[in-house]
């Protein structure tokens, strides 16, 4: 372990100034280590006094370069001096395994559904004493957290910032699932997926990896040091019949949740107690969110679903949809509705990438090119009184990023929420 004493006879660059750069900008200054440079290739008046006039020559001297999430080698402007020094490039997450101390640390990833995963883990775990602390790519960044050395550490971690992550080591390590997506930021698949299997890299004997059942073979074949575990998924449905909370009776929840089951078994926690936890739980907004229900109509915010896997989850567990869908496809994404035609009565196509969209469910599904989520909806309102079914369920989940048309999913499904509730009380 590198001491907070050590870290300041180290050199750094932060290249990167969004919420994570000014984190570790913050970091810094805090335990007093002076020795840093930053760039941005976007801001260029962000703490002056540290800014580099010479990012070549800065990348050459100093000891690690930290870069930000959301920066790609592979697409950033200064990808080529990037590559040069690949071999110093570390993250946050490296500087807070390095340096922060407590009782236990958890990291979660996967393609769908770390977010509601890491949110239940929380809730399961403060209701059984195990005083959480939640970050990284949901809520804070990691070097932000106000944290205890009795604290149990939540990290959720996306592809991003684990691509270049050197020094991580969790206590459990959890792989949920991996399906095509971010194909525009990682080289391939492979790329993908190795990133996501570095929160395994480090980690020995006594720490636990807890893995999706496709991925066992190749954890196995990487000879990783930790105590594998592939969560029974059998054995966590039996215990679905003593659910009181109907958002987790969801059949596109079990997977995900065979993992926290398993987690909170290593944990000691006793099935009744985990049982009785997620009994109070409340999902997360933008997750398969029902958040009105009127004049037998469901609507259900799903604006998360930014690839069709994670929208096939809402597909299969609804009727009679009225389906929004569209936005900034993701690369090599396809729409596949086998045994799902029959729930989806209509759909209608938002963003400026329709094309896409209409070539991937002509002959499938009958369309309309709305563009909007305003027009969609006024559509649906219209569709349902033609068509005099009971019980439907107007669902936004796009399939697609939100970035054509709104700054993040967040704002896309606050606005569908806004305008379901002011149209529905003008035409029901």
């Amino acid at each position: 372990m590198i001491s907070k004493k050590k870290l300041k006879n180290l050199s750094f660059l932060i290249y990167g100034l969004g919420l994570t750069g000014k984190s570790v900008v913050n970091f810094f200054i805090k335990n007093k280590i002076h020795n840093f440079k930053v760039w941005d290739d976007h801001n260029k008046d962000l703490f002056k006094n540290n800014r580099t006039s010479n990012l070549l020559k800065t990348l050459h001297s100093v000891d690690y370069i930290i870069l930000s999430p959301g920066i790609s080698l592979a697409k950033s402007k200064n990808k080529n001096n990037l590559i040069k020094f690949k071999n110093k490039i570390i993250t946050d997450l490296d500087l807070f395994f390095l340096v922060k101390k407590f009782s236990k640390s958890i990291v979660i990833t996967g393609t769908n559904g770390k977010s509601t995963t890491s949110k239940i883990l929380s809730h399961v775990l403060k209701k059984n004493n195990f005083q959480p602390v939640l970050g990284g790519n949901i809520g804070a960044p990691v070097l932000s957290l106000k944290i205890k050395k009795k604290n149990t550490i939540i990290i959720e971690a996306s592809s991003f910032q684990l691509s270049y992550s050197k020094f991580i080591y969790p206590d459990y390590a959890i792989l949920l699932n991996i399906t095509n997506d971010h194909l525009d930021w990682h080289v391939n698949m492979k790329d993908y997926i190795n990133s996501k299997f570095k929160i395994f890299e480090n980690q020995n004997k006594r720490q636990f990896s807890l893995v999706n059942r496709n991925f066992k073979n190749l954890f196995k074949k990487k000879k990783l040091s930790g105590k594998l575990k592939v969560p029974n998924l059998k054995k966590y449905i039996t215990l679905k019949p003593e659910f009181k909370n109907n958002y987790l009776k969801l059949n596109m929840n079990d997977e995900n949740m065979s993992f926290v089951y398993e987690l909170t078994k290593l944990l000691k926690i006793r099935k009744k107690s985990f049982l009785n936890s997620l009994n109070t739980f409340v999902g997360l907004p933008h997750r398969y969110e029902i958040f009105m229900k009127r004049n037998n109509c469901i609507f259900i915010n799903d604006s998360k679903a930014t690839s069709f896997q994670s929208t096939k989850f809402a597909l299969k567990n609804s009727k009679n949809i009225f389906w929004i869908l569209g936005g900034m496809p993701k690369k090599n994404d396809k729409i596949i509705l086998h045994g799902l035609k029959k729930n989806i009565l209509r759909s209608y196509i938002i963003g400026k990438n329709t094309n896409f969209f209409k070539k991937q469910i002509k002959g499938q599904i009958k369309f309309y090119e709305t563009r909007t989520i305003r027009k969609s909806i006024l559509k649906i309102l219209k569709d349902i009184r033609t068509l005099k079914k009971q019980n439907n369920t107007i669902l936004l989940s796009p399939s697609s990023a939100s970035y054509d048309q709104y700054l993040n999913f967040e704002k896309r499904g606050d606005e569908f929420k806004k305008l379901s509730k002011f149209y529905a009380r003008k035409y029901f």
